[in-house]
């Protein structure tokens, strides 16, 4: 299965860029995904694993782990969709017209609800 980027129309957006695909919907594969594409987000994803889950004899708080890990690592994996989301958030923060931050933070809004839909092996 070929690696599907999260779609957005904005600067950089490369149909032929390489995008690693999305690891099976585990904690350890995930934690491997994060390792080798974006090792950047390694320590907090270790720290908030061994606040959250590490020796918790409730495996309750895994699933909201896990998808804010899973959403986390599909945007970091894509250097240009990581750009665009940080460039839409810095954008909204200093601009004085409220319906462009308001339309700025819908399009940031979207593209995490898209990043955080990706499937295993996209």
């Amino acid at each position: 299965m070929t690696a599907q980027p999260v779609h957005f129309d904005g600067p950089g957006d490369d149909k032929a860029r390489h995008v690693p695909p999305m690891p099976e919907r585990t904690p350890q594969a995930l934690r491997l995904a994060i390792q080798e594409h974006a090792p950047h987000l390694l320590p907090d994803f270790e720290t908030h694993w061994r606040r959250s889950i590490g020796d918790a004899f409730n495996l309750t708080p895994v699933p909201a782990f896990m998808r804010l890990w899973w959403t986390q690592y599909a945007i970091s994996r894509d250097p240009a969709l990581e750009a665009h989301l940080h460039d839409l958030e810095a954008r909204a923060s200093s601009s004085e017209d409220p319906e462009e931050s308001a339309r700025l933070l819908a399009e940031y809004s979207r593209l995490r609800r898209a990043a955080a839909a990706v499937k295993p092996g996209q």
